[in-house]
């Protein structure tokens, strides 16, 4: 009973997780844990449990009597993160690739590809693979650490990957820079890889402050 619970909560945890990055669910307003529930067709204690996990991401915060909220994003948090992936990303991105094994290379290939084929579904799967792909680049260096903090980094990072991909031709470039980035890892140029990827990641970020501005202007 406990193994259908878990794997009932895991599901439940997956779509309300697609809800808030895809911005089906409203930030600061209290989430209505009875609707939702009945929406999903669950009871609330795998709801509750999903909720928890989405708080310990970031996703959500929580205060007394009124629950769960979706927090917003915002120019500050988006400058902090990028800020922090630019810190470790390139420079241990382009160590793992010096460093991959054939079956790393294999791996990071195939993220490459389950991302290139996500673009043609929906957003919510294109944060995912996005952030599969980029850990793929850094996980072959063994630096335990450094991989959580990008993987961490990654799924803060989901919602303003979707929100930068919703302008038309986003899609397009962003398949361009990937791309670049994949051959450069598999061809062991971490010079290369590490300059391409400091400007994937600046560019995104330059990208996503223009759009804060025309938001609050």
């Amino acid at each position: 009973m406990s193994i259908v619970i878990r794997t009932l909560s895991e599901r439940v945890f997956e779509i309300v997780r697609e809800q808030i990055v895809t911005g089906q669910l409203p930030e600061d307003v209290p989430i209505r844990q009875d609707a939702l529930a009945s929406d999903l067709g669950v009871s609330k204690i795998p709801l509750r449990e999903a909720l928890a996990r989405l708080e310990q991401e970031g996703l959500l915060t929580s205060q007394a009597n009124r629950g769960y909220f979706v927090r917003a994003m915002s120019t500050g948090e988006a400058d902090e993160i990028y800020a922090l992936r630019l810190c470790i990303e390139p420079a241990a991105a382009a160590y793992a690739c010096g460093v991959a094994s054939e079956e790393d290379r294999e791996k990071a290939l195939a993220a490459f590809e389950a991302l290139d084929r996500a673009a043609n579904d929906s957003l919510g799967d294109v944060a995912v693979r996005n952030r599969d792909f980029h850990t793929a680049l850094v996980r072959p260096g063994g630096r335990l650490l450094t991989t959580q903090m990008v993987e961490r980094l990654s799924i803060l990072s989901e919602r303003y990957v979707v929100a930068h991909l919703k302008p038309a031709g986003r899609n397009a470039r962003a398949h361009v820079e990937h791309k670049k980035l994949i051959d450069s890892w598999m061809a062991r140029d971490a010079r290369q890889l590490e300059t391409l990827l400091k400007e994937h990641i600046e560019g995104t970020l330059y990208d996503l402050r223009a759009q804060f501005a025309a938001t609050a202007g």
